[in-house]
């Protein structure tokens, strides 16, 4: 028997492989575009780092160093140059495929980075298999701008499932949608009329503000901005700002907030500060024909009729007023039920008899309905 050369021996002692065998490997060198292990072959494996990842400009060097083991797959025995090529992502995208598959059987929720944000929505990649979420299927409500979801970890699920034309599609809406049911259902049996919420401004109108209370919005309605005047919601409040509002009503899945706290009601004391034969001061906040509103403080306005404007003769207050203007007068009349403050400059500047027989005089004047007048303003 003829004896066996180094050659021949160290020959028999490398494993045979075949192309699509998936062989473990040991890293003995990491350039930042290629990795090369030690297969137990004759040759050393080369993965290039378009066979690791479909990341662009991963640089192997951050994530692989020698002596890490690592299962691959044969591409090539031969490259031309006595190498074998190697494939991780492959290997790995078929376990992905088998993966996304039991996921999508058993509706199972994945996890995920968003590796890309495209025109029509967002890519992610779960064990090396990309998954395609559509824009209508990020969220439970219309999103023009995707942007904010670049590198998230997102929760999906799969409802697509077509590995012959590598179709995998994910649905994030859903989740969305059954997490806000759940916290809408624990909000409504935590809130009742009455209660002191924290929310956060989520869109401002011409109307109203809407509160985000976390599980549903609420409504804080113009008239309910402020014991006083609100004209323009949108220069009072700011998309994101929290506050602390008062739940005013609850009515089916509609709640209607409040910022018109009690302890801070301008009427609380007013029967004190603005009693009959008391002189105060304020501003002329608006004007009719017949009198101007002065408002004594936030949420306080008295009717001062033209009548008791002047001893002269007036045609209408803004021949004398305007808005802004600070005026002095006496309160000639006071109805806290319906709250209403009637005022006179000419009471100050009359006898004592006199004021009071004018105002018994004008007493039909004076008292004029104030809130249907300012509706018919509003």
């Amino acid at each position: 028997m003829s004896e066996l050369t180094f050659e021949q021996m160290l020959e028999e002692s490398f494993k045979t492989i075949h192309t699509g065998e998936v062989v473990e490997g040991t890293v003995i060198d990491v350039k930042p575009e290629e990795i090369v292990l030690n297969i137990g072959y004759k040759a050393d494996g080369i993965l290039t780092r378009s066979e690791y990842t479909n990341e662009p400009g991963v640089d192997l060097t951050t994530i692989i160093k020698p002596g890490d083991t690592m299962e691959v797959k044969v591409l090539k025995v031969n490259d031309g140059e006595g190498q074998v090529l190697l494939t991780y992502k492959r290997l790995a995208a078929e376990k992905g495929n088998k993966r996304i598959e039991e996921a999508f059987n058993n509706q199972e929720v994945l996890t995920a980075r968003v590796a890309q944000v495209l025109d029509g929505g967002l890519s992610v990649v779960v064990e090396e298999v990309r998954i395609f979420i559509p824009a209508s299927l990020v969220s439970d409500t219309y999103e023009k701008d995707l942007s904010k979801y670049a590198g998230q970890e997102i929760e999906f699920v799969i409802t697509e499932y077509n590995p012959k034309r590598r179709r995998y599609i994910g649905n994030r809406k859903q989740l969305v949608a059954a997490k806000k049911a759940e916290m809408q259902k624990e909000l409504f049996e935590r809130i009742h009329e009455g209660d002191v919420v924290e929310g956060t401004v989520k869109n401002v109108t011409d109307f109203g503000a809407f509160i985000d209370l976390g599980g549903a919005d609420g409504l804080l309605h113009i008239s309910e901005m402020s014991w006083g005047r609100v004209e323009n919601p949108k220069k009072v409040f700011k998309v994101g700002e929290t506050l602390n509002v008062l739940v005013k009503e609850i009515s089916g899945n509609k709640i209607a907030l409040s910022l018109k706290f009690e302890d801070a009601n301008p009427w609380k004391d007013a029967a004190v500060k603005y009693a009959v034969g008391n002189v105060v001061t304020g501003k002329v906040a608006r004007m009719t024909d017949f009198g101007a509103f002065i408002e004594l403080e936030a949420g306080v306005d008295a009717l001062l009729h033209v009548s008791q404007i002047s001893k002269e003769h007036i045609e209408k207050p803004a021949d004398v007023l305007k808005v802004g203007e600070e005026v002095t007068a006496k309160v000639v009349d006071f109805n806290e039920a319906d709250k209403k403050i009637s005022l006179s400059i000419k009471a100050l500047l009359a006898p004592e008899a006199e004021a009071a027989g004018e105002a018994e005089e004008d007493a039909d004047v004076v008292s004029v309905d104030i809130d249907a007048v300012i509706a018919e303003q509003e």
